[in-house]
């Protein structure tokens, strides 16, 4: 059977050529490149204010019916995404005057529990990954 192609050695080959070539006959292609794709740099589109919305309601049910009652105290004031869906900023706020490192350290030991739950509510192929702030009580007299 013959060679449908000739025989090509490596001293006559020449990069340049084969980029003119792939230039010819693709035009465009290396243009084409940042048209789709969830970067930083892309503002938060709709399935990522969904995704926000629902972790912030099955993350209020769970600290709601959570057995720790310094847990049981907090408020989702707000998600969003941190720079895309894979990371989400949960603002909570504290109900009552405990301290915030002491909710951070009830935070950090229940985050695996949480996400858990998280996990199980939403539809996707990986959790999003959580960060926690949390706002002082802002009723201070």
């Amino acid at each position: 059977m013959g060679r449908h192609f000739p025989l090509r050695r490596s001293e006559d080959w020449n990069p340049a050529d084969a980029e003119a070539r792939e230039g010819s006959r693709f035009p465009g292609a290396r243009s084409r490149r940042g048209g789709r794709g969830g970067g930083p740099a892309e503002p938060a589109g709709r399935k990522a204010m969904q995704l926000c919305h629902q972790v912030a309601m099955t993350l209020s049910e769970v600290l709601a019916e959570c057995g720790d009652p310094l847990l049981q105290g907090l408020r989702v004031l707000g998600v969003e995404p941190a720079p895309d869906a894979s990371r989400l900023s949960v603002a909570l706020a504290c109900d009552e005057g405990g301290s915030v490192s002491r909710v951070e350290d009830h935070l950090a030991k229940a985050s695996g529990h949480l996400r858990g739950e998280i996990a199980q509510a939403i539809t996707r192929k990986r959790a999003p990954m959580l960060i926690y702030h949390i706002a002082p009580d802002e009723a201070v007299d």
